[in-house]
């Protein structure tokens, strides 16, 4: 084998480094625009988003009915909506009977958790009768430092909760400004969909609209997978909590369960970040069988998870559970919670990406450059470049 010339090793490692810019120079416009500019065009996000659900549907009405496609856009938002506010409504009903029932027993609630907390108190005190004189001054200062912070904590946060209040009032009026384009953009868009998504293939050259193509596909699969996923895992843990919490005679348990299972819904934190704490709670003021029967319904919860989840994700993403575990990591290193629902559906259109073949050419490149960079260090012939004639990749080939 005959080793690169200094021309063609330029030409290699200038390709490589100039994919490498338009690489870092694509993240840090994702990562420091793609926020802003999603703020700034979220109702038609997400207008263009329910235009593409309901498309299908549109388009197998118009050729089955013959009805005008806006006639028939208009009335499927329409009956959109209404199915969501019937069930929005619904379910702020109950909870808000629920809420109002807290209200109403307020005062019974404030003196069972003082109840609790004396429990508490005793418990903690006989625990430190058994303790060595110096464990006990020790504790008794950690016991009173947590609660001097516990009074500077609380202040601040009741003040933060007010401006997040006041800050959430005075964006009412934007909101309704921004569902109305919402409502209006979803109409337009989906009236005039088989349109504009012809207008704008047209206006793409091939290469640009096959790649596009390729990572709306899978983009479309992973997201969609993995929300569809996840919402069905959380329906399930819904129901088991309202039954568990329903034979157990748990007080708003319609309330509490539709909380947990939002908390559920977001990857790694789990229902059981409070329930497992509560069910300590109950062990520590004595009320063992409270305690048992919590532990039994996190328990079921914790189960249909472990087995449902791999075959729900599975199903749906098609990403294993390693690289699911490691797409969640990173994403939340990365980006905190949103991260977390981000990152496997990155990592799913990468891989579909990788596997379509447009990436062949860079991977040959890497390649042929560390094989050319181990000759050089360890003073030896390097390879040739794996093309006839030692030429490089034609310019016809595929693109990153």
């Amino acid at each position: 084998m005959n080793e690169l010339t200094w021309p063609q090793r330029g030409r290699l490692w200038l390709r490589l480094g100039l994919r490498l810019i338009l690489v870092v120079l694509g993240l840090w416009a994702l990562v420091r625009l793609g926020p802003p500019l999603f703020s700034l065009f979220a109702p038609f996000v997400l207008a263009l988003v329910m235009a593409w659900l309901l498309s299908p549907a549109v388009s197998w009405l118009h050729s089955h009915w013959g009805t005008s496609r806006r006639f028939l856009s208009l009335a499927l938002l329409l009956l959109v909506f209404a199915a969501l506010s019937a069930a929005l409504w619904a379910l702020l009903s109950a909870a808000g009977r629920e809420l109002m029932s807290l209200a109403g027993n307020w005062e019974a609630l404030v003196a069972s958790l003082q109840g609790v907390s004396d429990s508490m108190g005793h418990t903690f005190s006989r625990l430190m009768a058994h303790l060595p004189a110096g464990a006990q001054e020790a504790a008794e200062s950690l016991m009173a430092q947590f609660f001097q912070w516990l009074e500077t904590v609380f202040p601040t946060l009741l003040s933060a909760s007010m401006d997040y209040l006041a800050g959430v009032a005075k964006g009412v009026p934007s909101f309704t400004v921004s569902a109305v384009v919402f409502v209006m953009a979803a109409y337009f868009i989906t009236a005039d969909y088989p349109r504009l998504r012809a207008g704008l293939a047209d206006r793409l050259p091939s290469g640009p609209r096959s790649f596009l193509s390729l990572v709306k596909r899978a983009a479309s699969a992973g997201f969609g997978g993995y929300v569809k996923a996840e919402f069905i895992l959380s329906i399930g843990v819904f129901f088991i909590l309202l039954g568990g919490f329903l034979l157990i005679h748990q007080p708003y348990a319609l309330l509490l369960a539709l909380a947990l299972a939002v908390l559920d819904f977001i990857p790694i934190i789990g229902s059981g970040t409070a329930m497992v704490p509560w069910a300590a709670v109950d062990l520590l003021t004595g009320q063992f069988r409270h305690a048992v029967g919590l532990m039994v319904v996190w328990g079921l919860v914790a189960l249909f998870r472990r087995l449902a989840e791999p075959k729900a994700l599975g199903d749906q993403t098609g990403l294993s559970p390693i690289l699911s575990l490691i797409s969640v990591y990173v994403g939340m290193k990365a980006a905190g919670v949103p991260g977390m629902v981000l990152g496997p559906v990155l990592c799913l259109v990468a891989l579909n990406v990788g596997r379509s073949g447009v990436l062949d050419n860079t991977l040959a490149d890497i390649k042929l450059a560390a094989r050319d960079l181990s000759a050089i260090l360890q003073n030896r012939e390097g390879p040739q470049p794996p093309f006839p004639g030692g030429g490089f990749p034609p310019a016809s080939g595929k693109k990153i």
